[in-house]
């Protein structure tokens, strides 16, 4: 059986699905290669003002009859907004995948953004706002995307301002649609019990009902990174604080070892680097990450953690201990062989969620226009070098590159 096949529809819409065996859950979704950074300055946050307006109106459906047409059978309906896609996806008994299917089509495509309803979602867009600023762990994040990409539109918030998100209308979103929305560049994933040419024939009739986008707005590319240092005031009992900088794209040759050096340093497992000289040898924090986002012309890697404001600078510089530590000294055999049997397992136990794997199959044939299988991601994975990690720390880990922004209690 193939990992995963592929149909494309006459208006350009992608179908990619993998058969899974012996489950009865199905997982699909529309992944749109569209999010916050295609917009523009009075269009922040419209992406995912878009997102949650799609559940509240389509020309055949009122709000009501969308959330209940599939938890009343169980299934559950969901999407999200990133920097660069936008996903409506569901998850259900795959006997009513056509039902799922069609109620998918009608909210991606048939939205009519009703007034009143309008209204109200701005209302909890702007609570959701609030909240998300009142958790210093979440706002971080976001002014740490600003300290590195600035004014560019992978710097602003996917929320959007208080500004915008109160202005939006009909039009806006209408025309937002309109200057974005390509069908060559919407893929339908798909991973359950059934052939490719199943799933064909159970959406064919929604899906070609969709008529031809062809919006050719190009992606504003990022320029030059100058790494600087914040320091913000906030009424906050611990410090949090970020470091990072720019990183590799999407289709970099260097994004999988990238991200098997990031795994080492502060990656899930207790055994990280980071964790082992922060939480365990000091007990500074509770607990300290390391992460990299590509996108497709840059990328991001940062670091984490929380800690109380004495402990701030201490800990600031162990980071920095362990990065020229990745920098000065090559993994041992050992160390490396271990660093891939832990990646490795950990890319394998991601792929036993079949909704992840779908999303994952939307989102990566969009990026790249190719699934790699597990083996060839593993064969790569076992390629990798320690002078190869060594040489990638020196690159990436540079102590002038590197950004930080603190968040210090009043």
């Amino acid at each position: 059986m193939k990992d995963y096949e592929i149909y494309t529809f006459p208006n350009g819409i992608r179908l990619i699905h993998k058969q899974v065996a012996h489950t009865k859950i199905a997982h699909c979704g529309f992944v749109l290669d569209i999010g916050s950074r295609d917009e523009s300055l009075h269009q922040q946050g419209i992406a995912h003002f878009w997102e949650h307006m799609a559940f509240k109106g389509t020309s055949k459906r009122k709000a009501f009859h969308i959330i209940n047409r599939l938890e009343s059978v169980g299934g559950e309906l969901n999407a999200y907004t990133t920097k660069e896609k936008i996903c409506f996806y569901a998850s259900f008994l795959d006997t009513h995948y056509t039902k799922a299917a069609e109620l998918l089509t009608d909210i991606t495509f048939n939205s009519v953004f009703p007034a009143k309803e309008i209204e109200k979602e701005r209302g909890v867009i702007l609570e959701e706002m609030s909240m998300y600023y009142d958790a210093p762990d979440d706002a971080i994040q976001d002014e740490f995307d600003t300290l590195i990409f600035g004014s560019h539109p992978l710097g602003c918030n996917i929320l959007g301002t208080t500004e915008s998100v109160k202005g939006f209308q009909r039009t806006d979103f209408q025309q937002f649609i309109q200057e974005n929305l390509n069908t060559d560049r919407v893929v339908f994933a798909s991973v359950g019990n059934f052939t490719l040419e199943q799933v064909r024939r159970k959406i064919e009739r929604f899906v070609t009902e969709i008529p031809r986008y062809t919006a050719q707005k190009p992606k504003l590319a990022f320029g030059q990174y100058k790494p600087d240092q914040w320091e913000r005031t906030r009424a906050i009992t611990q410090a949090h604080c970020m470091i990072g900088g720019t990183a590799f794209p999407i289709n970099d040759p260097r994004r999988l070892p990238l991200f098997m050096l990031i795994n080492i340093l502060g990656g899930p497992g207790m055994n990280s680097r980071l964790n082992l000289a922060l939480r365990e040898k000091y007990g500074f924090v509770y607990s300290i990450d390391a992460t990299y986002t590509p996108f497709v012309d840059t990328g991001l890697f940062s670091i984490y953690f929380g800690t109380e404001k004495k402990q701030l600078n201490r800990s600031i510089s162990l980071v920095k201990k362990e990065l020229r530590k990745l920098q000065e000294s090559p993994l041992g055999t050992l160390q490396l062989h271990t660093a891939k049997e832990q990646l490795m397992g950990q890319l394998a136990m991601s792929e036993e969620s079949n909704m992840s794997l779908m999303l994952m199959l939307g989102k990566t044939l969009l990026d790249s226009e190719r699934i790699d299988d597990l083996n060839e991601i593993f064969r790569q994975i076992k390629a990798v070098t320690a002078s190869q990690l060594c040489e990638l720390a020196n690159e990436i880990f540079e102590d002038k590159n590197l950004s930080i922004l603190s968040y210090i209690p009043e």
